[in-house]
């Protein structure tokens, strides 16, 4: 892979402005993304939160609420390749205003399902609406950011990612216990579009790329992506980074109380503390990459040392949460959370760097459509272990090595983060 002379000029660019941050109006845009980050994992994860309230409510059967708490991921996954084609192709400005539009609508109509084909129905478009989401994100950020501020850029919308658990779970489920789960669900989606205001009046016009895209140029196709080595590599890792994520988020709550026998409040501090740290470390990790990139290393060995060493991290802290005694398993699980937030912060910006503001949508399409099916996987093969073995140990173990396979995915697969030189003539699709 090698830059275009454009690429080369605007490269030299983000160096001599190395010490300049985001504009005032990018920082808008950036706190407007993270806000919208924030709703979307809100309204992802807060039928888990609501699902002992509607179970008794409509009277639903355990295969049923579990058909209901995976149809999210279902459509989330399956339309995430139309939706990277989509966002290369049209507006970005105006496809992230449309999913935020479908998925806030999908929120209030749950609070109004009054039957299980109704909130099936009302999940799964929740799950097409959000899947405009990350191809939205990173096309905006290979558009609009240099690379010296990617970094921090993705750090600040991750950050927003994690700690809509944190709401969505702990306090949508006391809001929910005094006022109902549906006044939640209604209120939430109709307060959500508010969103829509500023995001409309502050979004830039995508003639004004910082990047060294040309106008008028055709968007590489997917077969063309698929014929590279870092975008399988990417696509492996991040299969192997979201089957962490989801075993964390789905399970890790489960194991404390019924594992390590923690009270609900003791569960909900340690995984609210564990997300808080999540989301600072994310942070800090994303800026500390900006400014070594800045000083003048590469962004090969930043970016891929930083996710390297995350998921290495995470590998180390997952069997110890449960050899550990009572007083040090808190302690690790807090440390494997810490462990994500040292990754999350460059996944994103190696996929940017790597497809450029051309190929940044359908490229972050495809490999989010791929780890997302690894990401599903891990839920139903942890409880297919549990009920196996009867124990924890094993599925943390395994957890583990898929994060360790991921770590050497980021390391070797993927091959140097710099531009792809995409050909300049039509690509077809």
């Amino acid at each position: 892979m090698t830059s275009t002379p454009s690429e080369t000029v605007a490269g030299s660019q983000a160096a001599r402005a190395s010490s300049q941050g985001p504009s005032r109006a990018l920082l808008r845009v950036l706190v407007l993304l993270s806000l919208s980050a924030f709703i979307n994992f809100v309204d992802r994860g807060n039928l888990s939160a609501a699902a002992p309230l509607l179970k008794t409510e409509l009277a639903l059967s355990d295969p049923q609420l579990g058909i209901l708490l995976a149809a999210f991921f279902w459509s989330y996954a399956f339309f995430q390749i139309a939706s990277g084609w989509l966002v290369d192709r049209v507006s970005v400005k105006w496809m992230l205003a449309g999913g935020f539009f479908l998925w806030s609508v999908a929120t209030a109509a749950t609070g109004l399902a009054g039957s299980f084909a109704l909130l099936l129905a009302a999940r799964l478009v929740l799950g097409a609406g959000e899947s405009v989401v990350y191809p939205s994100y990173s096309k905006i950020l290979a558009r609009f950011f240099p690379e010296h501020q990617r970094g921090f850029a993705n750090s600040v919308i991750i950050t927003g990612f994690y700690t809509g658990p944190a709401f969505g779970l702990f306090f949508g489920g006391i809001l929910m216990g005094r006022y109902g789960w549906r006044s939640f669900f209604l209120v939430l989606g109709l307060l959500s579009l508010i969103w829509l205001v500023p995001w409309l009046q502050w979004m830039p016009r995508e003639e004004n790329p910082t990047s060294g895209n040309q106008q008028g140029e055709q968007t590489p196709g997917i077969l063309e992506i698929l014929k590279l080595r870092s975008a399988w590599g990417s696509c492996a890792a991040l299969a192997c980074l979201d089957y962490f994520s989801y075993f964390f988020l789905t399970w890790m709550p489960t194991y404390l109380v019924r594992g390590r026998n923690f009270s609900m409040g003791q569960m909900a501090s340690i995984m609210g503390a564990a997300y808080v740290l999540c989301a600072v470390v994310a942070a800090t990790s994303g800026k500390l990459s900006d400014r070594w990139i800045a000083a003048g290393a590469t962004p090969t060995l930043v970016r891929k040392g930083f996710t390297t060493a995350g998921m290495a991290g995470a590998a180390a802290f997952l069997v110890p949460c449960v050899l550990a005694g009572p007083r040090l398993a808190p302690v690790m699980v807090i440390l494997a959370a810490a462990s994500l937030g040292v990754c999350s912060s460059n996944v994103w910006a190696i996929t940017q760097t790597l497809a450029g503001p051309r190929a940044a949508g359908r490229w972050t399409g495809i490999q989010n459509f791929v780890g997302n099916l690894g990401g599903a996987v891990a839920p139903a093969l942890t409880g297919f272990v549990l009920g196996r073995t009867a124990h924890y140990f094993w599925a943390f173990a395994i957890t583990a090595i898929v994060s360790l396979l991921g770590a050497l995915c980021w390391a070797f697969w993927i091959g140097r983060v710099e531009p792809v030189a995409w050909p300049s003539g039509k690509v077809s699709s």
